[in-house]
């Protein structure tokens, strides 16, 4: 069994914390500044970059170094990807609706509100996800089979993530298609190309880690990203946000739900379709 230098990393873990809590003052601040507290959307990528880059630095000497430079790239590139599309999308625009909803019944400071329901929990499943990464970063053993199975899903997981994002803002970006459905591209075949993409992308990022004892034992963190995706925050908010429009019932029919798969026909079946446009997410 590889060595882990269980100390050194044990004496990261404070200054990763350090990290992300003031990327999460600067952002309230902004957030207060601009009266729009979804800004944090648009940091909840970064977070997971300054975290590998703190964990890459303070596990010089200690673990493997194809693995750290292999984790700190995927992570940057991920990370900085995810930040530039929510910015550029939000950018310019008004208080997300999730948002109004959610802090239109605070008691009191509206910003302190903000701060305990919305910063401090992100903060912490941040924390709690990324040791994935922060464990990776002090892992002692060579690369093997296994970290590279992780890298092959991370790119599959990108891919989906990228351009399903690509294609919805194509389609939104059409007037024409206002209130109807996606249902082409990546959306044909799942509801949720990003969700989907963003879980194998952080599916990948444990195979990176396991490869090495003890990434093995990160496992909850993948497992808590991939719950908020497809059981709480992320699929079922927008689907609920969906549910009114035209022609989504029949979308929800005939489409899977998150795992890709060829579309179903109306008797059950799956087959794969050649119709007009149409999806979902705001």
């Amino acid at each position: 069994m590889p060595y882990f230098p269980i100390g050194t990393f044990l004496a990261s873990l404070p200054w990763v914390a350090v990290g992300l809590v003031l990327l999460l003052v600067l952002t309230f601040a902004i957030a207060v500044r601009q009266n729009r507290h979804s800004v944090i959307d648009t940091v909840w990528g970064l977070g997971f970059v300054v975290v590998a880059a703190i964990s890459w630095l303070l596990s010089d000497g200690h673990g493997d170094g194809g693995r750290r430079l292999l984790l700190l790239a995927l992570v940057a590139v991920w990370g900085i990807r995810l930040a530039l599309h929510i910015g550029v999308r939000a950018r310019g625009g008004h208080e997300d609706p999730r948002y109004v909803d959610m802090l239109s019944s605070a008691p009191g400071s509206r910003n302190i509100y903000a701060l305990r329901k919305v910063y401090l929990p992100q903060g912490v499943i941040l924390f709690f996800v990324s040791l994935t990464i922060q464990v990776g970063m002090f892992s002692t053993g060579s690369l093997g089979w296994l970290a590279w199975l992780g890298v092959l899903l991370w790119i599959i997981g990108f891919v989906f993530e990228t351009v399903g994002d690509w294609q919805l803002g194509q389609f939104k970006a059409d007037p024409s298609r206002r209130g109807t459905v996606l249902n082409t591209g990546l959306w044909r075949y799942t509801r949720h190309p990003n969700y989907f993409g963003d879980a194998a992308v952080w599916t990948g990022f444990f195979l990176v880690a396991a490869d090495s004892w003890p990434g093995v034992l990160t496992v909850l963190s993948p497992v808590l990203m991939i719950w908020l995706l497809a059981g709480k925050s992320g699929k079922p908010l927008t689907e609920k946000a969906m549910s009114a429009r035209p022609g989504y019932k029949e979308y929800v029919e005939s489409t899977s739900g998150f795992l890709p798969l060829p579309p179903r026909r109306p008797g059950g079946s799956r087959h794969q379709p050649d119709g007009p446009a149409g999806r979902t997410l705001t």
